[in-house]
Order: structure tokens, then sequence, then C-alpha cells
């Protein structure tokens, strides 16, 4: 099978910065038409610039936790290259929070970030797969991948907000795989652990310690590039992962290998 996406049609959110920027600009680059999506706009326009009509990129602005911006982003899609086969939901968001205070709406504010930004845009865009795909009876009609995490399934009390939504992104993972399976559309996830994320970086900044303290957790003994996670996107994108669907892929260099509560999972 091939890992080929050229010709595709895709969506990256996330896109103005750290792991969605790599994925998409991979995309890309591997002949891909990649829509880039974020609400940073002005990271958008530095790092796409003004496109000419005849080229295989767009960006597009807007709050994906809004329900409009969700509709109007398909429909950009749609008028800059008439499809869309590939949809990658790359966009999140890492906060602590404190289990114990009532007052902490952390929790909300993850779901709303992580969850159902995805989820909307998932249904939107599977339905329009579903459309494109009449009158085929074989062969792949779309694929979905989004970024989860290794919180989902470790223990770390100060990320209970972030880690309960990647939970959530998982089972929606599996949810969403077996109601489109009948329509030939693949739907997976991948969980990362220390990646180089912009989130990441500036934590880094912040506790010089911390990088250190990633490393002895991690078997590998290194923090991800950005770059790392878009070979593996691409592989859940690609016909390569034909036969694969309703699976969080583990990307994290041997950090769940290892039992420690105490280690931060980004």
């Amino acid at each position: 099978m091939s890992f080929s996406i050229a010709g595709k049609t895709a969506i990256v959110t996330g896109a103005a910065n750290g792991i969605g920027r790599a994925i998409a600009r991979q995309f890309a680059e591997k002949g891909a038409n990649v829509v880039f999506a974020d609400m940073d706009e002005k990271r958008l326009v530095e790092e796409v610039g003004e496109q000419p009509e005849d080229s295989n990129i767009r960006y597009f602005a807007g709050d994906m936790r809004e329900r409009l911006a969700v509709a109007n982003l398909l429909s950009a899609t749609l008028d800059a290259f008439d499809q869309v086969d590939i949809l990658v939901n790359a966009a999140r968001q890492v906060t602590t929070s404190d289990p114990l205070d009532p007052e902490d709406d952390s929790v909300t504010a993850m779901l709303n970030q992580n969850l159902m930004p995805a989820l909307r845009l998932t249904q939107q865009v599977a339905r329009r797969m579903i459309k494109q795909s009449q009158g085929q009876e074989e062969g792949n009609a779309g694929t979905i991948v989004s970024i989860s995490s290794i919180a989902a399934r470790r223990t770390h009390p100060e990320l209970l907000a972030y880690s309960v939504s990647t939970a959530a992104l998982d089972q929606f993972t599996r949810s969403m795989a077996v109601t489109l399976a009948p329509h030939r559309i693949r739907v997976n996830a991948i969980a990362i652990g220390s990646v180089m994320s912009a989130s990441l970086q500036s934590t880094l900044k912040e506790n010089r310690d911390f990088r250190q303290d990633i490393e002895d957790h991690t078997p590998l003994a290194r923090i991800a590039a950005p770059g790392e996670l878009a070979d593996a996107v691409q592989y859940l994108a690609s016909d390569a992962s034909g036969f694969m669907t309703g699976q969080i892929l583990t990307v994290d260099g041997g950090r769940t290998l290892l039992d420690p509560v105490a280690a931060p999972a980004h």
C-alpha cells in the first residue's frame, strides 16, 4: 500500500504553529491540497502568506469552538478544492487544574477546546465525505485523524481537565469509527507523549528542569520533533493504513511503558 496523499484535500486544524503546522506543511509538500485552519489569523498569514489561486495551500482563520466557524471552514475548503478527503483534528490546549476546587471550570473549558470542535468538524466533514462517495462501491471514502495524548490513560491530578478531554477524544474516535465504517470512512487518533509543541516550548522556558524530567521518564530519552508526528499522521491518512480504524496509535518514545504517576504527560 502507498503512503501517498498526493492529490487529496486535507483540513488541518491548529495549523498556525507546532504540531498542526508540521502536519499541514508536510501534507502540502507531499502533494496534498491543504487548508491550514486556526484561530490565530496573524500567525496563519505569517506561515502561509498570500497564496495564488493555483496554489495547493489555503488558510482559514476562525474559532472552531463556534458552530458557524466549523461550517464556514468546510465551505471555504469546498470553494477552494471542491472536495475534502482528510481531516486532521490537531488543535489542542493543555492546562493545569485543581481537582478539589469547585470553582475551577477547566474541565468544561478543555472539553470545549479539545473535544467539541473535533466532534463538530468531524460530523460536518463526514457528511460531506459520504455525499462525495455516493455511487462508489469500494475504496476509501475519507480518513479522519485526531491528536490525543497518553494523558488519557495516565493519572496526574494537575492535568485532570486535559486528561478527561483526551480520554473523551479517544472514545469519540472509537464511536465515530464504528458509525462511519459502513461508509468506508476511517477514524483513528494518535496518543502523543512529549512533543516539542508551542505549549511545551513555553513550559520549558519557564521550567528548565522540566526537560530533564521528561527525558528521564521517556525510554528514548528525548522529546519528539513535530515532524515525527506528521509522519505518523500521514500513515493514518494514507492507504497504507487501509485496514485500521478506531485505533489510538501511541507515539510516545516508550513513555507509557513506565509507570511514574508523578511525571506529567504533555
